[in-house]
């Protein structure tokens, strides 16, 4: 049985300390706070960075509530991934994490692509370890505030009865259709006469709390390199913030594995002039 219940939303303050009663008084669980300072109402961001922190807890019942469609006759879900279970909107949230959960789960390994011969993320698809139940629920007491009244409800739940026992509970069944949420891929342009790559169009997914810009081009494209040009500027590549001095500008490759536009001690969103969802053209050179 998971003994952990993680927390997470866009609710600042002081909304979370409710869904957190509700779970106390339901359940022994320890109770883990992800973050409640998502962008409100953006649901992409914060299931990119729901992806990116969900897979390094141990198996878990993860309630996350991002919830533009509150009050409106969208679905609520419970979503199994390995040995863990994630509670919320239907509204493609929880599928990014689920997926990166499931391929990393070591109640299903994948085999490695040196083993199988697919892709290089490992193996077999995440989706045939990920499995959706709908969670129907019935006058709650809030039309806006689900996440105390059907979501924390729905994680108690599924923390008592256990993440493999999902099918025994009687408002959980399995999900026909579902919100499904995909990060863009970036287009790489290559050379025609050779095949090799030029440039990259990319775009930023998020910007974090320091400023780097998050993008969805993979780091491998600039690994190596001494620079690349952004958006028609030259810009430095560094293994660090500390490969340029303090205010300078560069590219770098972030724990997540992708490619972020920086400034050491600074905002690399102000100073490149990049916003989530803007264009990035990063040009390798001959």
């Amino acid at each position: 049985m998971t003994t952990v219940i993680t927390l997470a939303s866009d609710f600042g303050s002081p909304y979370p300390a409710a869904m957190r009663g509700v779970l106390l008084r339901r359940t022994d669980a320890r109770l883990v706070d992800v973050a409640h300072d998502f962008p409100r109402q953006d649901v992409r961001a914060a299931a990119f960075w729901l992806r990116e922190v969900l897979p390094w807890f141990p198996p878990a019942v993860h309630l996350a509530v991002v919830d533009p469609g509150v009050g409106t006759d969208r679905a609520a879900l419970v979503v199994r991934a390995g040995e863990h279970a994630l509670v919320g909107p239907d509204n493609g949230l929880l599928l990014p994490a689920a997926r990166r959960i499931a391929a990393e789960s070591p109640a299903s390994p994948s085999p490695s692509a040196d083993e199988t011969g697919d892709d290089a993320d490992g193996g077999d698809d995440p989706d045939d370890a990920v499995e959706v139940f709908a969670y129907a629920y019935d006058n709650p007491d809030s039309a806006t505030f689900h996440g105390r009244d059907v979501f924390a409800p729905a994680a108690a739940e599924v923390h008592e009865a256990g993440v493999g026992a999902l099918e025994t509970l009687s408002a959980a069944t399995p999900a026909a259709e579902f919100v499904d949420l995909a990060f863009p891929e970036p287009t790489v342009r290559e050379d025609d006469a050779t095949g090799r790559a030029l440039a990259v169009d990319g775009e930023v997914l998020v910007v974090d709390d320091f400023g780097n810009a998050i993008t969805n081009v993979p780091g491998e494209v600039v690994r190596g390199r001494d620079a690349v040009v952004v958006n028609g500027e030259r810009v430095p590549v560094g293994e660090s913030f500390a490969s340029v001095d303090a205010g300078e500008r560069l590219v770098t490759v972030g724990s997540h594995g992708s490619v972020e536009c920086d400034v050491n001690r600074g905002r690399g969103d102000e100073a490149f002039g990049l916003a989530p969802g803007d264009a990035v053209d990063i040009e390798l050179g001959r």
